[in-house]
């Protein structure tokens, strides 16, 4: 009978694959890179301290399929050091309770009118902050379909028929985000350039090799190297010109003319009161 030797070595493998289900878990993460001094004066994140008397209140945002259980975590982080509100928008069914931030619903890997709606609905909450404001935004798998907000001028079928021609081309994934970076108000550093002057921390889990913070939900909160060039010459590579609506084509001419703004670039002012932890990786 070898049954006593069999249990020991068993119970050994479940408390090991417990422990690495506990470590991957979102809400663990966030506790593990995310915590309050003793003394309830600090708040301690990416090797940065961050005093939180300095701060009126704390707003949570964010998008991914695992953003819920996140921001339920740095609520029960931050506690009652300040008050809390935000939004966080997930994939249909992957809502879980927190206590101040409202939890939204919509469609991914196809963005939908309900992701629109409720990134409108972050980009109003960051709109009214100020430097005496806390941000922090959570960042997971799916965030670049649910954080979805068009351009001035673009609608959201524009951008779904842009989408789906530079898939049809053949285009890789970086020509894309480095398209879908230029035709939309949150990504490529978007959602920092509506939080500043605030304090905006960003707690990534990444679904991404390697961790590239521009490539992470298409970097909301990061600086884009990439251009309103760059995304012409994607269009020109695959001969896109004629494949997708007027108001994409006459989003990146006035790129090109500078008669709007590029995304924010390495060393831009949004990003003086920025801090990002990559807080695990799938």
């Amino acid at each position: 009978m070898t049954w006593p030797r069999v249990r020991p070595a068993r119970d050994k493998l479940d408390a090991l694959l417990a422990a690495a289900l506990e470590a991957v878990e979102p809400g663990q993460a966030v506790r593990r890179a995310l915590r309050v001094s003793a003394d309830g004066e600090w708040l301690i994140v990416g090797g940065r301290e961050l005093r939180l008397p300095d701060y009126r209140r704390l707003i949570v945002v964010g998008a991914g399929k695992a953003s819920a259980p996140m921001a339920a975590a740095v609520e029960d982080v931050i506690g009652d050091a300040l008050p809390i509100e935000g939004s966080v928008t997930v994939r249909y069914g992957h809502a879980a309770p927190t206590r101040y931030v409202r939890i939204r619903e919509a469609s991914h890997p196809v963005p939908d009118a309900a992701g629109v709606s409720a990134t409108r609905a972050i980009a109003e909450l960051l709109e009214g902050a100020d430097e005496r404001d806390l941000v922090i935004c959570v960042i997971s798998g799916g965030g670049s379909a649910l954080l979805t907000l068009p351009a001035d001028g673009i609608s959201l079928e524009d951008l779904q028929r842009t989408t789906d021609a530079l898939l049809r081309s053949g285009a890789t994934i970086n020509e894309i985000n480095v398209v879908r970076k230029h035709l939309d108000r949150v990504k490529g550093g978007g959602l920092a350039r509506l939080a500043a002057p605030a304090q905006l921390v960003t707690l990534v889990l990444s679904d991404v090799v390697g961790n590239p913070l521009d490539a992470i939900a298409s970097g909301p909160t990061v600086a884009d190297t990439s251009t309103f060039a760059d995304a012409a010459a994607v269009f020109d590579r695959y001969a896109l010109w004629d494949l997708v609506p007027t108001s994409v084509i006459e989003r990146l001419r006035a790129g090109l003319a500078g008669r709007i703004a590029d995304t924010p670039k390495p060393g831009d002012s949004v990003f003086e009161r920025t801090v990002v932890a990559v807080v695990g990786s799938n």
